[in-house]
């Protein structure tokens, strides 16, 4: 049987980070073009920059859900074998998707946050073009969120149909002799 407080440890962690990729996505960086008082040159002002530790809040959550999930399935290849069937085909198809939208996830939150974090710092005289006040692109927090959500619900599904598939092995044999024990 699927360890509950493992999924509901899982869950949590997912929530968290799903609730952070969403709140960074709201809360990330924007610019605006200032000149400064004598009018020399323009520079770049960028607002709150607390989006980038959600997006690193949002990561390491999702990392320490993904962990905990492959520690406990023991990353779906060591330990006892998996009984042939349904749960076992499941859990390898769904193994791979859930490593897909991980990586998904982690390279979108990740991305995120270092580009949110990047504020430029050159100016440009007065009069000609001015700087490009570079910020992260709106939905890529938002793409992290969804994959989180999805990784969140494949990893649920992986780990039940890996506990269904790992319980219902039956080794085979049992004794390798003929019994003889009633003739006597």
């Amino acid at each position: 049987m699927a360890s509950k407080l493992l999924i509901a440890t899982v869950f949590v962690f997912d929530l968290i980070a799903f609730g952070l990729a969403v709140a960074a996505e709201q809360r990330r960086s924007t610019a605006t073009i200032q000149t400064d008082s004598e009018k020399n040159y323009n520079y770049c002002i960028y607002d709150s920059d607390i989006s980038t530790g959600m997006g690193v809040g949002a990561f390491l959550f999702l990392l320490a859900s993904q962990v905990l999930i492959m520690l406990a399935s023991r990353c779906f290849c060591c330990g006892k074998p998996l009984s042939p069937g349904g749960s076992r085909a499941w859990a390898v198809i769904l193994f791979i998707i859930c490593w897909v939208f991980f990586f998904i996830a982690e390279v979108c939150l990740l991305a995120g946050s270092v580009r949110n974090a990047y504020h430029t710092k050159y100016r440009t005289i007065w009069g000609e073009n001015p700087p490009s006040c570079q910020t992260v692109r709106k939905g890529v927090f938002a793409a992290g969120a969804a994959f989180v959500f999805f990784t969140a619900i494949v990893s649920e599904f992986y780990y039940i149909c890996y506990s269904k598939a790992r319980e219902s092995f039956q080794p085979y044999g049992g004794e390798t002799g003929v019994g003889m024990g009633t003739y006597k």
